[in-house]
């Protein structure tokens, strides 16, 4: 790496185009507004192609590159001094270029998605915007920076699912986003000062380094510190109990969830754990508690998407359910597995988005899969592509998504008692995942047509060509290896050592997890082609079981009676009544009653004679004059006759003139 790398220029230019399309926008023509939206994040990923150059192809090793740069000094306060420093490693590589390559891709697919929307400049703008903020999170060098960015991005994504706010259910998600993951980054935040307070720093390097230097530190204020951490994470990637946002987020603009939803934001806390690995490898604790919450959190969204209609909520569950994979392999400290399937999940989750992004532009905006069916001869490029997406999920060998999938299941089997638990939770989910996704598939491309929804709009080759790139990555993103991977991150999130055995047992997993994912597909078939009817009749027949999962185990109600309205409840006493009333309708009284008896009070001194005027004048000039005296002498409060006889007369004359006046 012997070039010099500007790697403020990566966030830079996203942040560029959102104040050009952002102030000009409404007075530029569409073209050039679509130009510098996409030509913005394809810049910024050339440089990080460019900056990959001194990454790639190097032998593993301590001697890997580790670039950290300071375009200035942020905070200096005492002994605290704070960088806005940028650091560029393995790890924040290959987050930078699912980044800005699959954000570049959604870019060029809104231009065709968005053409005919009023608000296109503004939808760019912000688009560019969470850019900024995303690479930025990626590229920070400390946990403060790290925290400018995580809020940004949440500001981007409230902006964003409340793309059209005049739709009350699209402000309200976006409101619902925003206040649910100030919940975790309330957490975030507390654990930022508790490292600042055990390390007398932020920046990620300086830990390292201290943590090593004591290799005998476990637990207590570690775990914490963790736990807090693991609050944020769970808001930003929609884990239990924080997963609520996620699917009500689907009321943004379809590539806003291909985007924020499924390739960047969600994936945050995943990455924030895996930077700050060398923390929760000190804490068996915490790393059980991501392994758990992660798990939990896979097989309980598996079991909402089961039964969802609206093709971008089974999504949304799928979202929240892989990123439960991603947070069980964090917490059996297979960080690059974790990474790994982050990596692939972009491509066919994103790839997800688009093509039902596809197919309800085709149908006229319609989402439920139920007045959908037999559109696969009509779309024949969405239907490939989304097939691709499906097989990969699914976990089907050779595509993306059985690499990945894998690598996490055979990590947490190897953890003992403990582990192999997390596995058949994990073995499991692949099923439910299989059996929805296959659903989603058959509903929407197979059997007769249902209801109006037929193709009256073709796609453009906008929208179609980044899903033909996504669906190349979904077949062959995952051919890399987790072996080579591992071997690639090893530098960034330490190398984890499996515990070797004998044996074909990977080999034995592997080919079980492709036989859960095949027998899902098949109840899927039997289920939504051979016998469309049957699925309604065990709807019928369990009634309770279905109701429940239809809706998502009633936690929206439940969250709204035990927090939300009393919330609300006593926010209306507050404001109503103690503020409102007591604090602002009080004051006006007082102020109120204050000026009516000022007034009066000084309504007999208006007496319009001049010589009472002059008087009140001399008497005033009198109590002047005396308090300068008695401020100014050094014998202020013993004063001579000298100093007090002409006060005493002038304060007579003045009193004197004053009652002749006034009689």
């Amino acid at each position: 790496m012997n070039a010099p790398l500007h790697l403020w220029l990566i966030p830079l230019l996203p942040l560029a185009a959102f104040f050009l399309n952002g102030i000009l926008g409404g007075r530029l023509p569409k073209w050039l507004v679509s130009a510098i939206g996409v030509l913005a994040p394809l810049a910024s990923f050339a440089l990080v192609v460019n900056a990959a150059r001194g990454l790639i192809g190097v032998a593993p090793g301590p001697s890997l590159p580790y670039v950290e740069t300071s375009p200035f000094a942020w905070i200096n306060v005492g002994a605290l001094h704070v960088d806005f420093s940028f650091v560029l490693d393995q790890l924040s590589m290959v987050m930078l270029l699912v980044v800005t390559g699959v954000g570049f891709l959604i870019h060029v697919y809104s231009v065709g998605y968005m053409h005919e929307d009023e608000g296109y400049a503004r939808y760019f703008s912000f688009l560019n915007l969470f850019l900024f903020f995303m690479t930025t999170l990626v590229l920070a060098g400390n946990i403060l920076l790290m925290f400018v960015g995580w809020e940004g991005v949440g500001l981007a994504s409230y902006l964003l699912i409340g793309f059209w706010y005049r739709k009350p259910s699209a402000a309200d998600a976006g409101k619902k986003a925003f206040i649910v993951n100030r919940i975790g980054d309330f957490g975030f935040l507390i654990g930022i000062f508790l490292l600042l307070g055990a390390f007398g720093t932020f920046t990620f390097s300086e830990i390292a380094a201290r943590l090593a230097a004591s290799p005998a530190w476990q637990g207590d204020i570690l775990t914490v510190i963790c736990l807090c951490l693991l609050t944020g994470a769970a808001g930003k990637s929609a884990q239990l109990p924080l997963y609520v946002w996620l699917p009500d987020a689907m009321e943004g603009p379809t590539p806003v969830s291909a985007l924020i939803h499924a390739a960047t934001m969600v994936t945050a806390g995943v990455y924030m754990i895996a930077r700050t690995h060398f923390l929760f490898d000190r804490s068996p604790f915490a790393l059980g508690t991501v392994a758990i919450v992660g798990a939990a959190t896979a097989f309980f969204a598996a079991t909402m998407g089961l039964v969802q209609n609206d093709i971008k909520r089974v999504l949304a569950y799928s979202t929240i359910s892989q990123l439960g994979y991603m947070f069980l392999a964090c917490g059996v400290a297979a960080y690059s597995a974790a990474i790994f399937h982050l990596m692939t999940h972009a491509f066919f989750k994103a790839l997800l988005f688009l093509a039902a992004g596809s197919v309800i532009h085709a149908v006229g905006g319609e989402q439920d899969m139920r007045k959908m069916g037999g559109l696969w001869r009509a779309m024949p490029i969405t239907f490939w592509t989304m097939t691709a997406a499906v097989l990969a999920i699914s976990g089907i060998f050779p595509f993306a998504g059985f690499f990945s999938k894998d690598a996490i299941l055979y990590a947490a089997f190897l953890q003992g008692s403990f582990g192999k638990t997390l596995w058949a939770v994990g073995f499991v989910t692949a099923l439910l995942t299989a059996i929805y996704m296959f659903r989603l598939w058959y509903m929407t491309f197979f059997g007769a047509p249902r209801g109006e929804a037929h193709p009256h709009h073709a796609t453009p080759a906008s929208m179609l060509g980044p899903m033909v790139v996504l669906g190349l990555l979904s077949l062959c993103g995952g051919w890399i290896g987790i072996e080579r991977f591992s071997n690639y991150l090893a530098p960034a999130t330490g190398a984890h050592r499996v515990p070797s055995i004998t044996g074909h047992l990977e080999l034995y997993l592997s080919l079980a997890a492709i036989a859960i994912a095949l027998e899902g597909w098949l109840i899927a078939d039997k289920y939504y082609r051979r016998k469309p009817g049957r699925p309604a009749q065990l709807a019928a027949a369990m009634v309770g079981a279905y109701k429940l999962l239809f809706n998502k185990y009633y936690v929206d109600e439940l969250y709204g009676a035990v927090f939300v309205r009393p919330l609300l409840a006593i926010a209306k006493y507050l404001l109503g009544w103690v503020v409102d009333t007591a604090i602002v309708g009080g004051a006006a009284w007082l102020l109120g009653g204050i000026a009516t008896f000022s007034g009066a009070f000084l309504q007999g001194w208006q007496s319009g004679n001049l010589r009472s005027y002059a008087a009140w004048l001399a008497f005033g000039a009198a109590a002047a004059l005396l308090f300068a005296l008695l401020a100014g002498s050094p014998h202020a409060w013993g004063l001579t006759f000298f100093h007090a006889e002409p006060i005493y007369k002038l304060s007579h004359i003045a009193v004197a003139y004053f009652g002749q006046a006034r009689r």
